[in-house]
């Protein structure tokens, strides 16, 4: 955006809130919602046109909500200290570890090379180890990792003499467009795997005091990842692009070739894959084998013990750890502040009462069929983050959806998730997640190429997860979405 743009929009959002300050607020409605919805208005223009740093945005309850009255500053700063920040802090000290010695390149290679060496397989191979490792790392560092590992394998393709002509050029293109969807859809995996589903969890447990489990989100967010995967590699392969040359001159000794330049496995990098391992296993078997030892153990808490444990354990060098302070303060600490941000909003809307009186406003809802609004709010969600931030989207959303289902009779958790799941499935733009920026800053791909291709996989998804809201999540949850179910029922009470 232009900078004259967004001296604008910096105006625009405190203008708004001191018009609406001004103005009495509808009838039936308390000022204290009134308050929060004023604010809510200029952090939505602030973090919808980015005119300052999402983060920065984020921070505006600490000074918004106190001087209105909306909420005192003790509850609203205790946000930014939940419970599930720490679990994603835990979750990125591992992930710096994993990098730092190397771990994450390794892993990935042996995918590729166990995957196979072909055009589409080793597309296929890219595909299953950024999904991969996109469920325990950032969505933007694992693409930024596979970069360079993509750009080697297109170059050996390019230099090689039994390459045909314009096909370096379609394999650039749909190995970039492979890197940056996995990214995404394996982020869908795993509780940590991506901001927005973090945000769920902490909204549910913020409001309704109820613990959405890794082991939970793992059993609807996983099979979701494989199947899109599954799809999106069918896609790319036979349909969006045609390969003439099916066999890959050289990939499997350029595969190698990366391989033997890592050299053996480093102690530091067993240390750190252990760590990984036991902290997965943790997360995995938590709720259904160690609770029974440990009755108070939490997925943060496990978070927290491996980011100790790599402070602690030495590294080979003498006087080193396998991670260090400096090196964990590189965490994008933009991201943990617009979590905190999202939770003060969140637990601003049920304080003030603006979420009962939002959801009793929408009436017209209730003469949808439950299966038409889950489509509708998966298609708005998926195309209005191509152009915000899933996270930002997320956060501002939930407080919204949350209680026009309670008005509406409805399981929340249909609407919630609906909005969570699709918040990750952006894929037409540059602009719209960070992998996507990532992979067209490659020089591959122009914007045609991804709105071509990126439409069909907007559309995919929206059937795939609308389908999975709606007859797999009450499935596997083990709830009727046609009802507000138990759990709800008594947090609102």
């Amino acid at each position: 955006m232009k900078e004259s743009k967004k001296k604008v929009f910096i105006l625009l959002g405190p203008l708004l809130f001191l018009a609406l300050q001004a103005m009495d607020a509808p009838g039936g409605m308390p000022e204290a919602a009134w308050d929060v919805l004023s604010a809510t208005l200029w952090i939505a223009v602030w973090w919808i046109t980015e005119a300052v740093p999402i983060a920065v945005t984020a921070l505006l309850p600490i000074v918004l909500f106190p001087l209105t009255g909306a909420q005192d500053l003790a509850s609203t700063t205790a946000s930014y200290g939940h419970k599930y920040i720490f679990l994603y802090m835990g979750g990125f000290i591992l992930a710096i570890a994993i990098e730092k010695w190397g771990l994450h390149k390794r892993i990935a290679l042996h995918i590729i090379k166990l995957i196979g060496t072909n055009v589409t397989r080793i597309i296929l191979g890219f595909m299953v180890a950024t999904a991969f490792m996109s469920m325990w790392i950032s969505n933007t560092a694992t693409s930024v990792m596979m970069l360079p590992i993509a750009m080697s394998i297109i170059s050996q393709l390019k230099d090689n003499p039994e390459t045909e002509a314009d096909e370096n050029l379609i394999f650039g293109k749909a190995l970039m467009l492979s890197i940056a969807y996995s990214a995404s859809i394996g982020g869908i995996a795993t509780l940590i795997g991506t901001p927005p589903n973090l945000v769920l969890a902490g909204y549910v447990q913020e409001v309704y005091d109820i613990e959405i489990t890794f082991f939970q989100w793992l059993k609807f967010g996983l099979p979701i990842s494989v199947i899109l995967l599954a799809i999106s590699w069918f896609y790319l392969t036979q349909r969006a692009f045609t390969f003439k040359q099916k066999e890959f001159p050289g990939g499997k000794a350029e595969i190698k070739r990366l391989i033997a330049e890592l050299g053996p496995m480093k102690r530091e990098e067993k240390v750190v894959l252990g760590v990984f391992v036991l902290t997965a296993f943790s997360w995995i078997t938590r709720s259904f084998l160690l609770q029974k030892f440990m009755p108070f153990i939490d997925d943060t808490i496990i978070a927290m013990c491996a980011g100790i444990l790599l402070f602690a354990l030495p590294a080979k060098k003498s006087g080193k750890r396998l991670i260090d302070w400096e090196e964990a303060v590189k965490m994008p600490w933009g991201i943990i502040i617009l979590f905190g941000g999202g939770m003060a909003l969140a637990a601003a809307f049920e304080s003030s009462g603006l979420a009962v009186w939002m959801g009793n406003s929408m009436t017209l809802l209730q003469f949808l069929p439950l299966m038409i609004l889950v489509v509708l709010i998966i298609a708005s969600v998926n195309f209005i983050t191509e152009m915000t931030s899933n996270l930002a989207t997320t956060a501002m959303l939930l407080p919204i959806l949350a209680p026009v289902a309670v008005s509406l009779g409805v399981n929340p958790y249909i609407l919630m998730v609906a909005t969570t799941v699709a918040a990750s499935c952006a894929f037409m733009l540059p602009v719209a997640t960070p992998p996507n920026a990532v992979v067209f800053g490659s020089g591959y791909l122009r914007i045609p190429d991804m709105l071509r291709t990126g439409i069909w996989m907007n559309l995919i998804s929206i059937v795939l997860l609308s389908a999975f809201v709606y007859y797999v999540l009450p499935v596997v949850w083990g709830f009727d979405p046609l009802e507000l179910g138990q759990d709800f029922v008594k947090a609102i009470k």
